[in-house]
This record gives structure tokens, sequence and C-alpha cells, in this order.
């Protein structure tokens, strides 16, 4: 352990990092703000780098700090849990689950109240996010997402259905009517709604229908599927879809889906560490294929 920094010294950088400020890092560990500023000096002057540099009245990290900072997070968060799992007991301990809120409010948010009655033990938590998901990240038991074969060594990998994916539009988009009674290529007139999340999508889809991708008409963008959902829905083009996401709006019919869906490469996974011998995950996957029967 002589090749480690001071434990206390990494404990008070986290804290400023993650609060970016000394002072308040200096309330949350009950400590002065000087001995938080000494234990930050002792670490840079340990590891040979500065981790901060000053900004306004403020602090600001460097590039080392904020790499530091990351892996800090992690093995804080990772301490965390595990020392809750053994005051507790793993079966006591929260099944935190990862996943992207589009996912989150379209499809799992609907059959939450059924899950939590049929899997009374499992005390899910959910963690949602538009961005990246890492299913390593501490503290995450589990990741639900749409992904693509092969799956790394380091974790058990639940596939639970084909991703299929087509183009929708609402009935109040302006060509609504006209489309409807197109072919699928009517879409290469389109200015199309995308996501930079699944920039492969409507190349991948019109491929399958025969179709020039170089002749596709990319219009609005949006940084997350959930967006661009909440935009066809509101009538703003069309957009391209996981069925699994509109396939109630659709029979309700609050958005069309003239073409159908066609089958991708992906499919919706439950990705669990393979550190994590967690019965609970088996479970959740076993329900979750049921429910996408």
């Amino acid at each position: 352990m002589r090749d480690l920094p001071s434990l206390n010294a990494l404990r008070a950088f986290e804290a400023a990092a993650r609060l970016e400020s000394v002072s308040l890092a200096a309330d949350e560990l009950s400590v002065t703000h000087g001995a938080v500023s000494r234990q930050i000096k002792v670490l840079e002057e340990a590891l040979g780098v500065a981790l901060f540099v000053k900004e306004g009245r403020g602090i600001k990290l460097t590039l080392a700090g904020q790499r530091l900072r990351e892996t800090c997070a992690e093995a804080f968060a990772r301490l965390r849990e595990v020392c809750g799992e053994l005051r507790q007991g793993q079966a006591d301990a929260p099944f935190v689950l990862a996943c992207p809120g589009s996912l989150l409010a379209r499809w799992f948010i609907p059959r939450l109240d059924r899950l939590n009655r049929e899997l009374p033990t499992l005390r899910l938590q959910l963690s949602a996010s538009e961005g990246e998901l890492n299913p390593r990240s501490a503290g995450v038991s589990a990741t639900l997402c749409f992904a693509e074969p092969p799956w790394p060594a380091d974790m058990q990998v639940y596939p639970l259905a084909a991703e299929r994916i087509g183009p929708v539009f609402s009935p109040a988009y302006a060509r609504a009517a006209a489309l409807t009674q197109a072919a699928p290529s009517a879409v290469l007139h389109e200015a199309l709604l995308h996501t930079a999340s699944r920039p492969q999508a409507w190349p991948c889809w019109v491929q399958q229908q025969g179709l020039p991708s170089a002749d596709l008409q990319l219009g609005q963008g949006f940084e997350h599927l959930y967006y661009l959902l909440e935009a066809a829905a509101a009538g703003l083009g069309v957009a391209i879809a996981p069925e699994l996401l509109v396939a109630e709006d659709v029979r309700a019919g609050r958005l069309l889906a003239p073409w159908g869906f066609v089958q991708t490469q992906a499919q919706l996974t439950l990705w669990v560490p393979a550190r994590q011998a967690d019965q609970r995950a088996q479970a959740l996957a076993q329900w979750l294929a049921a429910e996408l029967v």
C-alpha cells in the first residue's frame, strides 16, 4: 500500500472535486477549510501534479484532477456499496438498475407497479440517463439497454428481445395523410428527425428497405432519443424509433407507423457485472423476458 497516497488526502480531494468547493468539502467532512487545503496539497506533492487551479474566487480541476476525480468517485462509491451490503446483507441492499430515460418513461414505468408486486424482494432503485450508460459504474447492480453483440467477458449479459425500428410520425404532422398512403421511399423526400445517440438508425432502416442511404435528408437533430420521440409526437416530423418505445402510442393512434418495423442487429439486454453474484439479477431478467413476449 506504500504506492498509494494518503486515504484522508484522497477523501478530501474527492469531496472538493465533487462539490467544486473546498469550503463545502470541509463542511461535509466536518473539518476546517485549512485542513482540506492541506490534504489536497499533500496529495499534489505525493503525485507531483497540480489537481486544482484557481478560477475567480473558486477552483477548477486540471486535466489530471479530472482523471483522478473519476477514479476516486468510482472507488468511493464502490466502497460505500460494499460496506452497505456488509452491514445489511446483500438481500437488503437496493438493486440499482440503470437504463435510458426514454426506455424508463415509455416502457418501464407503466409496468413498475406490477414488477414491485411480483418481485417484492428486489427493492428496485432506478437510475435513468439519456447519456451513454456504463454498466461497470460503481453502485449499479445492472443495466438495461439496447446493444449489439459480442458481449464482454466481464459482464453477464441477458439478451431479452430483438430490437425493431421504424419511422413514426404524428397524425398532426403536415404531410401525415400523404405519407400514410405512400411507399417507404417517400421518406427520402422528408427532412427526417434524428438523434445523435443512434446515428445508424436511419441508414439501417433504409438499407433494409432497399433504398439508397445516400439520399437521406436529415433534418432537426436531437441529443437524446426521449426528445426525438417528443418532437415526433408534437408533429414536427418523421422520426426513427424502436418499436418497444412507441408501440402503445401507435396502438392508441397518437403516432403512425405505416411501414412497420424492421429488426436490427441490436437486442434489449440486461447487463450485470460478472463479479456480482446476485440472484435478483436473474429473477429480474426472467421477469423482463416474460413481459417482452
